[in-house]
C-alpha cells in the first residue's frame, strides 16, 4: 500500500533526524540541540503551510486572516497614527473593496491589479480585497517614475492601477501612455486631483460589507500567483518577482518561526511594497493574529516614543535603520520600552552590539533571503553578525553551496571538469541554492531571459540547476554563515578582492563619519577597480585627512584602503535603505564632473588631500601612482 505523501515526508524526516542526531551526538556537537529544535520548528511550519494549501479548497493566508477575524473580531489588527482597525474592520472594509472593484471594473480571477500606494491602511484592505477576487497584486515601488513605472506594469501584465493622490505627479507623468496601453487608473481616495481619473473611495464605502462569493477564488492553489514584488536593486529596470500562494504563506510564517506570538504588537516602518514590510511584518501578523503598528516613514527621533505609545513588543529592521537609531542623540527614556524581539536583516556586528548595549537586551533574529530566492537562513542561535548556521538538517531541507567566485571575471570559478568549486571554511563564496520541488525558483514575470540568468547550471554535477543569489557569504569552522557582499559590489584591486561591506564597517568607526558608501572605480592604465568612499560627515564635524589616513593604515589592508573620498551632504539610498552605487561608479573621481569635494590618498604626505584638476590629470596619465 502506498503511503500518503505527507506521512512519507514525516517518516523520512524522522529517520533523518535519528541518523543525524546519532552522528552528531557521537561527535559531541555543541549546537546539536539548538539545531534540532530549529529543524523541528521549520518542519512543523513547512508542513502546516503545505497541508493548508493542499486541501480543496486551499486554505490561503487570506483564509487564515478570516479565521482570526471570526474568532477575535475586536482584536486590533492595524494601528496607524491615531486610527485603530480591528480584524473585523479590515474584513468588512476589504469586502466592500472587493465588491466595488468587481462591479466597477469587472475584475475576475487571474487579472493583475497594480497598487501604487504609500504605507497606509488602504494597502492592507486592498491586498485582501484583491485576494478575495483571486486577483494577483503588483506591488509598485513608490519611488519609480516614468519608463520604470510603465515597465513595472507591463512586466506583471497589470491592466488596472490603484494609486494614491500623494503620488499624483508620478501618475500624471505616465497617464497618457498608460491609457494608450489600455491600463485603467483610479485613485483610492474620496476625491481625485487629476481630471479624468476616478476616485473609488465613495464607491467602496457604498458597497456591501458581506463577503463576496467564495467561488470567485475557487481555483486558487499553492502554485497560484498571489502577487508580484519588485526587486529593490540599485540598477536597471525593476524585475517583478513571482510570489505564489505557498511562498506567501511560507514567508509570512517567518515571524512565527522567530517567536512571534498572537499577543505581540509589531512595529514596522519598512515600505509595504517590499517583501520585508508586507510579507514578514504585516503578513506575519495575519498569520499569528498579532497587531501591526504601521508608520508611513521611518523616523529615528519618533522610533522609541512610538514603541512606548503603542506598547510595541516586536520591531522590524534593516541594518541601516538600526545604525540610524544608534547614531541618533541619546535620550533619557530610550531604554524605557517593552520591545523584546527585533526581526530583520542586514545588521552589522558592530551595530548589533552597540544597539543592545544602548537600548537593552532585545533578542535579535537576523535572517537572510532574497525576494525571488528559493531558500534562506535564520540566525536562531543569536551569534552576533551571523545570518544563520549550515547544519545538516537545513541542508536536507534546502541543499545549498558556497562556491568560489572569480571577481575579475565576474563568474563562478570552475575546475577541469567544468564544475563549480565549493569553498573551504573561512573562505568567501557565492551562495547558490539547488532548484528542487521543495525549493522551486519561480523567476520574474514578463522576462524569461532575466529568469534564466539567475539559474546556474552544472554546479556540482552535470545537468543540475541552482538559484544564483548574487551574494557572497562566508561559513566559518563552526558552520555559522556571514553575509560578506553583493557580487557586483566586491571589486579587485592590486590582485586582491575588496569587500565593500567590510571597508564600510571599518570606516564607520571614524569619529567624524556619519555614513559611508564604498565602491570601486576604474583608473586608466590600472587593472581592476580602485576603492572610493562617498562619505557624509557628522553634524558640525570637519573632514580630517591626516586622521583618516592613519586610521586606514592601522585598520585596513593596504589594498583595501580607499584611494579617493567624496564628501556628500546625503547618500542616495533605496526605499529599504540599500545604498545606491551605480551613479557614483559612473561619475568616478573626475573633479571636472563631480561637484562634491574630492580627496585622494597621498602616501607621500600621509594624508587624504584635496584632489585638484592637476592631480587628477597626473593620475589619469599614469604620472601619479596609486
Amino acid at each position: 500500500m502506498e503511503l500518503p505523501p505527507v506521512l512519507l515526508v514525516v517518516l523520512l524526516v524522522v529517520l533523518l533526524v535519528v541518523l543525524v542526531v546519532a552522528v552528531a551526538a557521537a561527535r559531541s556537537a555543541p549546537y546539536l540541540w539548538e539545531d534540532l529544535a530549529f529543524f523541528v520548528t521549520m518542519t512543523r511550519s513547512s508542513l502546516r503551510c503545505r497541508r493548508r494549501l493542499a486541501g480543496r479548497p486551499a486554505v490561503t493566508l487570506l483564509d487564515v486572516f478570516r479565521s482570526h477575524a471570526r474568532l477575535r473580531p475586536r482584536r486590533p489588527l492595524l494601528l496607524f497614527q491615531d486610527q485603530t482597525y480591528t480584524f473585523e474592520d479590515i474584513e468588512r472594509r476589504s469586502n466592500r473593496a472587493a465588491w466595488a472593484l468587481r462591479r466597477r471594473l469587472g475584475l475576475r480571477g487571474g487579472r493583475t491589479v497594480a497598487v501604487f500606494l504609500p504605507n497606509e491602511p488602504a494597502y492592507l484592505w486592498t491586498w485582501l480585497a484583491l485576494a478575495k477576487l483571486g486577483c494577483p497584486m503588483a506591488c509598485l515601488n513608490c519611488n519609480v517614475r516614468g519608463r520604470a513605472l510603465r515597465h513595472a506594469l507591463e512586466a506583471a501584465e497589470a491592466t488596472v492601477m490603484l494609486a494614491s493622490p500623494e503620488l499624483r505627479e508620478a501618475v500624471e507623468e505616465v497617464l497618457p501612455k498608460l491609457r494608450r496601453d489600455g491600463v485603467e487608473v483610479f485613485y483610492l481616495s474620496a476625491a481625485s486631483p487629476t481630471p479624468g481619473v476616478e476616485a473609488l473611495l465613495p464607491t467602496i464605502e457604498a458597497a456591501p460589507a458581506e463577503p463576496p462569493p467564495a467561488e470567485l477564488r475557487a481555483g486558487v492553489t499553492g502554485d497560484s500567483r498571489a502577487m508580484y514584488i519588485y526587486t529593490s536593486g540599485t540598477t536597471g529596470l525593476p524585475k517583478a518577482a513571482v510570489i505564489t500562494e505557498l511562498k506567501l504563506m511560507m514567508v509570512a510564517s517567518l515571524g512565527r518561526i522567530c517567536g512571534l506570538r498572537p499577543d505581540d504588537v509589531v512595529y514596522t516602518t519598512l515600505p509595504l511594497y517590499h517583501s520585508a514590510g508586507l510579507l514578514v511584518g504585516l503578513g506575519g501578523c495575519l498569520d499569528v493574529g498579532a497587531t501591526c503598528v504601521l508608520r508611513s516613514k521611518f523616523s529615528a527621533s519618533q522610533f522609541w516614543p512610538d514603541c512606548r505609545r503603542y506598547n510595541v513588543s516586536v520591531i522590524q529592521y534593516v541594518g541601516e535603520l538600526m545604525r540610524y537609531l544608534c547614531n541618533a542623540p541619546e535620550r533619557a527614556e530610550e531604554r524605557a520600552h517593552g520591545v523584546r524581539l527585533a526581526l530583520g536583516n542586514g545588521l552589522r556586528a558592530d551595530v548589533w552590539r552597540h544597539f543592545q548595549r544602548r537600548f537593552g537586551p532585545v533578542a535579535v533574529r537576523e535572517f537572510y533571503g532574497a525576494t525571488e530566492g528559493n531558500a534562506g537562513f535564520v540566525n536562531y542561535s543569536g551569534r552576533v553578525g551571523a545570518v544563520g548556521r549550515a547544519n545538516a538538517f537545513l541542508r536536507f531541507f534546502a541543499p545549498f553551496e558556497l562556491i568560489r567566485y572569480d571577481v575579475e571575471r565576474e563568474a563562478p570559478a570552475r575546475d577541469e571538469r567544468g564544475l563549480c568549486i565549493p569553498t573551504r571554511p573561512g573562505e568567501t563564496g557565492l551562495l547558490v541554492v539547488k532548484i528542487t520541488k521543495n525549493t522551486p525558483f519561480h523567476g520574474y514575470a514578463g522576462d524569461s531571459q532575466k529568469t534564466q540568468k539567475k539559474i546556474l547550471r552544472d554546479v556540482l554535477a552535470k545537468g543540475d540547476a541552482f538559484f544564483n543569489s548574487g551574494d557572497l557569504l562566508m561559513m566559518d569552522a563552526e558552520k555559522f554563515i556571514y553575509f560578506q557582499d553583493r557580487v557586483g559590489d566586491t571589486f579587485r584591486w592590486k590582485g586582491e578582492n575588496v569587500a565593500t561591506t567590510e571597508v564600510e564597517a571599518a570606516l564607520g568607526l571614524v569619529s567624524f563619519i556619519q555614513e559611508v558608501n564604498v565602491y570601486g572605480v576604474a583608473v586608466p592604465g590600472c587593472e581592476g577597480r580602485c576603492g572610493m568612499a562617498a562619505v557624509r560627515l557628522k553634524d558640525g564635524a570637519t573632514f580630517d585627512g591626516d586622521k583618516l589616513y592613519t586610521f586606514t593604515e592601522e585598520t585596513l589592508p593596504a589594498y583595501a584602503a580607499p584611494r579617493f573620498v567624496r564628501i556628500q551632504a546625503a547618500l542616495e539610498t533605496t526605499g529599504t535603505f540599500k545604498q545606491c552605487k551605480t551613479n557614483l561608479v559612473q561619475e568616478g573621481f573626475d573633479p571636472g564632473l563631480v561637484r562634491d569635494r574630492l580627496f585622494f590618498r597621498d602616501a607621500a604626505r600621509r594624508s587624504y588631500v584635496p584632489l585638484s584638476a592637476a592631480a587628477f590629470a597626473a593620475i589619469r596619465d599614469g604620472r601619479l601612482a596609486l
